[in-house]
């Protein structure tokens, strides 16, 4: 029953971006909506339990498509492949964590876009800021505190 809820969904989402529904698109969807945050080889790996005659091209043109129609929202981390998300909605952020790569979602401080102004805008007219945190979730954070520091060639623990 889940299952049909979430295509129910996706068939509702790809049709009201205006796009044609295909099970491609719909399985990249739902795929999104089970696993926010994925990057393409993700969504292509749950996709070819679906559909699985569904090329990784497939993947990024639905991806490229839905992000091009609003639907979904690319996130690009510095050193990290990208990602995609169906949070489109509203302005929020992103919280990395630099040892697992977790990604979660953090609401925006202000609330509204863009969150931040730069001292000079150069004449630009700016519509959206986005910020990304990088830091140790609370799980890599407990195991780093959990393990004792080695120590270095002076003798002291760094």
């Amino acid at each position: 029953m889940r299952e049909e809820l979430m295509t129910d969904a996706a068939e509702a989402a790809i049709r009201a971006a205006g796009l044609r529904v295909t099970d491609s698109r719909r399985a990249v969807y739902d795929a999104l909506l089970a696993h926010p945050h994925a990057t393409a080889d993700a969504v292509h790996d749950t996709v070819r339990d679906v559909v699985a005659s569904t090329s990784l091209q497939s993947v990024y043109n639905a991806l490229g498509d839905f992000t091009a129609a609003g639907l979904v929202r690319r996130i690009e981390p510095a050193g990290h492949p990208m990602m995609f998300e169906l949070r489109v909605d509203d302005n929020h952020h992103h919280l990395i964590c630099t040892s697992c790569g977790a990604v979660t979602d953090v609401d925006c401080a202000t609330g509204h876009a863009p969150c931040l102004i730069p001292d000079d805008a150069h004449g630009y007219r700016i519509a959206v800021a986005e910020v990304t945190y990088w830091g140790l979730c609370a799980s890599c954070a407990a195991l780093q505190t959990s393990i004792p520091e080695e120590p270095t060639p002076t003798g002291r623990t760094s």
